[in-house]
């Protein structure tokens, strides 16, 4: 999400519509590429509970220009329990983005939602008969809490699109995320699809875009409270620009095409994989990515739930070229799960400890973790040129 705000950086040419961002041109450095420009945003706090998001973070942002000391190894739940004590504070700032932990409300999880029996830190809460606002499935109160404390002109927060089917977790959400403040107007929220705005990847999320009522405009307050369907040129979300009637989605192949195998690779990224075995089509993460449709969410685990790059016939492997011409079968790399999540190839996500030292390690397991958590930078992009268009005509300042 950091990234997409902020922009600057590249895309495939086949991953930007011209006809709605005509400023996304080629890159004059790379064929085949574009450019998602420069937003007028930029980051200024970051925080996370795993050392690898730091360890990637930090040496990719500092190079932007960001302090690396931005960036807070901690609990948001901690943090805004300093910040309460007075040890802490948070910045002021115009937006605050957050994704709380989504595995609770994911269709592929447990669906714990409210009442998941997990910590802010990921341990087992003792008292699961009373679950707080610690544990994980609440976290969205944090997210509040910070909100409440930065008293941001807009925020965007997003989940799995499992949570807007979980009873009236939605709603309730969007009601408690109004009442921070002096109020916020929350925009009805939405699932948005990746692959609809250029995103080689099925990945689905629910977005939470909330505005604060007292930095809007008397015409920017009527338009976004009045009944029925937002007015187009006031509507926060980002329009469509791949599908019917439009550029066509982007399959993984145009992602991949120009990779080398792990073996021939410079890029330590390209060249880490999960080695572990084919398990059975029944199990998650044991097929072999369709290379002419966007590929499937790529996933924060690796062990045997990150799709196959190819698979062998026995295995219902279809890529019979490059089977034939000797290729083995094997998982996907984690530069190629950076790909389809459209990170630049200039972040790296797998780091040995001698390159900046213990700290700034990235080991392979956890590098497909941090993507696999990440919210796709281009569907992020997308967002935030959209938040930048409005702002002049719904903003008093």
């Amino acid at each position: 999400m950091d990234l997409g705000f902020e922009g600057d950086f590249e895309v495939l040419d086949e991953c930007v519509n011209p006809d709605v961002h005509p400023s996304w041109r080629s890159s004059p450095k790379r064929a085949g590429w574009s450019v998602v420009p420069a937003t007028r945003f930029k980051t200024v706090f970051a925080n996370d509970i795993l050392p690898a998001g730091r360890a990637a973070w930090v040496p990719y942002f500092t190079q932007r220009g960001a302090d690396p000391s931005a960036y807070h190894l901690e609990s948001v739940v901690d943090l805004v329990k300093k910040a309460r004590e007075g040890t802490f504070s948070f910045p002021s700032v115009d937006v605050v983005t957050g994704g709380f932990p989504c595995q609770d409300f994911s269709l592929a999880g447990k669906r714990g939602g409210f009442t998941s029996h997990k910590g802010h830190h990921g341990s087992i809460l003792t008292d699961i008969d009373d679950p707080s606002e610690e544990n994980r499935g609440k976290l969205y109160m944090w997210m509040r809490h910070v909100i409440e404390l930065a008293t941001p002109k807009v925020f965007v927060a997003e989940n799995v699109k499992g949570l807007a089917s979980l009873s009236d977790v939605k709603r309730i959400i969007e009601n408690d995320f109004r009442e921070v403040g002096t109020g916020y107007i929350v925009v009805e929220a939405k699932v948005l699809r990746a692959p609809d705005y250029g995103v080689p990847q099925t990945r689905e999320r629910v977005i939470f875009i909330g505005l604060r009522k007292d930095a809007l405009t008397d015409e920017a307050v009527e338009k976004l409270t009045a009944k029925g369907s937002i007015e187009l040129e006031f509507n926060p979300y980002p329009p469509v620009t791949h599908g019917p009637g439009l550029r066509p989605r982007v399959a993984s192949r145009l992602c991949l095409r120009d990779l080398p195998e792990p073996d021939d690779a410079d890029d330590a990224a390209q060249r880490a994989r999960s080695k572990a075995k084919w398990y059975g089509k029944h199990c998650q993460g044991n097929r072999e990515i369709n290379l002419d449709k966007p590929a499937p969410t790529i996933r924060a685990e690796h062990h045997g739930n990150i799709e196959f790059r190819r698979l062998a016939r026995e295995h219902g492997g279809e890529n019979e070229d490059e089977l034939s011409r000797g290729l083995k079968e094997r998982r996907l790399t984690v530069r190629e799960c950076a790909r389809i999540q459209t990170f630049p190839d200039d972040y790296e996500f797998v780091r040995p400890r001698k390159a900046l030292g213990k700290e700034l390690k990235i080991s392979g397991s956890e590098g497909y973790k941090v993507i696999g958590n990440a919210v796709p930078p281009l569907l992020a992009a997308h967002i935030a040129w959209r938040l930048q268009e409005l702002w002049p005509k719904i903003m008093k300042d």
